[in-house]
């Protein structure tokens, strides 16, 4: 069973758009894979723990697209660039391919990381005051956007069947 989430106006039909699937596997665990990529070859994260809410790579995928942050990591992933844990899914003699992409990711992705890791830490009612938080990197209004979205994909992810997907186009 495949459960499709598309975000802002691409659609499962459009090729151009990066196929993001998460598999949920036994034992709290799951995979991803990514195709369709504008730039690099396709690639996979071997089964990994999933953590007490939703896949931290999910979390991105919703936070993001419900901002319409497009240079946060799935569209550094997307313009090429490769993270530890992912792997070509195919033998490929550009194994390096994502190295340049990967050295321009600065301080606009960084950004977005700590939107989406403060959107994430309100949603699942961590601590977002004292010692190390600094002020939030979100507004009351991005926040109510980003907690629907976050609503949304834990559903999605709640109602994917073990060994089933979640797939999310970019």
């Amino acid at each position: 069973m495949i459960a499709t989430v598309t975000p802002r106006t691409r659609h499962a039909q459009d090729r151009t758009a990066m196929e993001i699937r998460f598999t949920k596997h036994a034992r709290a665990m799951h995979s991803i894979e990514e195709t369709h990529r504008a730039s690099g070859p396709d690639l996979r994260m071997r089964a990994r723990e999933t953590g007490p809410t939703l896949p931290h790579d999910l979390v991105h995928a919703a936070v993001e697209a419900a901002l319409g942050l497009e240079r946060g990591f799935w569209g550094a992933v997307n313009r090429g660039a490769t993270f530890a844990g992912f792997e070509p899914m195919w033998p490929t003699r550009h194994a390096r391919s994502g190295l340049k992409q990967l050295r321009q990711v600065g301080e606009v992705e960084m950004a977005v990381e700590h939107k989406v890791s403060w959107a994430h830490r309100v949603w699942s009612g961590q601590r977002t005051e004292g010692a190390g938080l600094g002020p939030p990197p979100l507004a009351p209004v991005e926040l109510s956007v980003t907690s629907l979205a976050l609503d949304r994909a834990m559903e999605k992810w709640r109602l994917t069947p073990e060994d089933g997907s979640l797939v999310w186009y970019w």
